[in-house]
């Protein structure tokens, strides 16, 4: 019998399952209702494995905040228009997304 996984395990097995995609491959899980965005200044394994955990307290914090959310039609047609390369994990049925683009502008 395995015992669960500490925080540390499951957010290194997220890191494992986290890559970059662009945005028309998420077409279909957009139309589901599927994809949650992630605010570029949050930890995307964070949040993933707090999903994981059920933590509704810290997301509800972070959607309060507006750090987490749906993706709204104007920020999905901007990331269409460019096919904007996202990072993502899946924490099914979610498919968490994040814009880091802006950041590396600077």
């Amino acid at each position: 019998m395995s015992s669960p996984e500490s925080p540390e395990e499951l957010k290194a097995k997220l890191n494992l399952e986290t890559s970059r995609i662009h945005w028309h491959e998420l077409q279909t899980y957009y139309a589901r209702g599927q994809v949650v965005r992630v605010a570029p200044e949050l930890d995307l394994l964070n949040v993933a494995t707090q999903l994981s955990a059920d933590n509704k307290a810290q997301f509800e914090h972070w959607l309060g905040n507006g750090q987490v959310g749906e993706v709204s039609p104007d920020l999905a047609r901007a990331w269409y228009e460019r096919n904007a390369e996202l990072w993502a994990v899946v924490i099914a049925p979610w498919v968490l997304v994040q814009d880091r683009s802006s950041q590396n502008l600077h």
